[in-house]
């Protein structure tokens, strides 16, 4: 029998060993331990008066108050569209100083012709990936939450973990998704009891504990290879040329 060779004993040609990094578990260790309140920016998606996506956020908002949070909830009336207006509308600056702010969101939407509001794709839209050296969501915490009129689904909150997943958020486990939610709440705008408000309390109680988790850490989680070699002052030059911005040199 052929002796077994040693898998993988060919090296890694590939890697620039300069900016290959190990994970320990050391470095997730927390130096400086934070001792504010965790903070949390809640979204919804709905101007209606009577509206049961901001009844939702309302709920959740007392829950995560309750559990020693500090809580924003963002009034999107008034917020122009994407691309309707520029980065320094009032109502686009206020969204984006809350997200820099927070810590963790959740983001309540009605399905509408099966999918996410336009009302909350539109604040979603308007938070960069980036601004300067800035990521105004980058490592922050997401529950995402729907609310339907009719039987009970998932689209809505799909929707939402998509555009997580793709604004480099931490999008936890659990999510909450109200069918019917007229029967779900009273004349005041707040939820009945029953599994459906048990289910949002089980999102609330995840997203604290993923929050405290991960805040302190949040960096050093989001912190990748192929981006560290981006900041890299001659790969920075390199790509301002294959754009560009600067000629090549002669």
């Amino acid at each position: 029998m052929d002796k077994p060779q040693q898998l993988f004993a060919d090296g890694m040609p590939n890697i620039s060993e300069g900016h290959f990094v190990v994970p320990t578990a050391t470095d997730l260790q927390v130096q400086a331990p934070f001792t504010h309140a965790p903070r949390f920016l809640i979204l919804y998606g709905s101007l209606r008066e009577r509206s049961f996506s901001r009844f939702l956020a309302y709920e959740a908002a007392r829950l995560l108050e309750a559990m020693g949070g500090e809580v924003r909830i963002y009034d999107a009336h008034g917020l122009p569209l994407p691309d309707d207006a520029t980065a320094d509308h009032p109502k686009v600056q206020e969204l984006r100083d809350l997200s820099i702010w927070s810590e963790g969101h959740i983001w309540v939407s009605p399905e509408r012709h099966g999918n996410m509001t336009g009302v909350i794709k539109s604040q979603i839209d308007w938070l960069p990936l980036s601004e300067g050296s800035v990521r105004p969501t980058q490592g922050r915490t997401l529950a995402v939450m729907q609310v339907s009129g009719g039987s009970q689904s998932f689209n809505a909150v799909n929707g939402l973990r998509i555009l997580g997943r793709w604004m480099r958020m931490i999008t936890i486990p659990n999510q909450s998704s109200v069918p019917m939610a007229y029967k779900e709440f009273d004349d005041a705008g707040r939820m009945k009891p029953g599994p459906l408000y048990d289910r949002v309390v089980d999102v609330c109680e995840e997203l604290v504990r993923f929050t405290l988790l991960t805040r302190e850490r949040s960096s050093y989680l989001v912190d990748r290879y192929s981006e560290r070699k981006e900041r890299e002052p001659e790969r920075l030059k390199a790509v301002a040329v294959d754009i560009g911005f600067v000629k090549r040199p002669s």
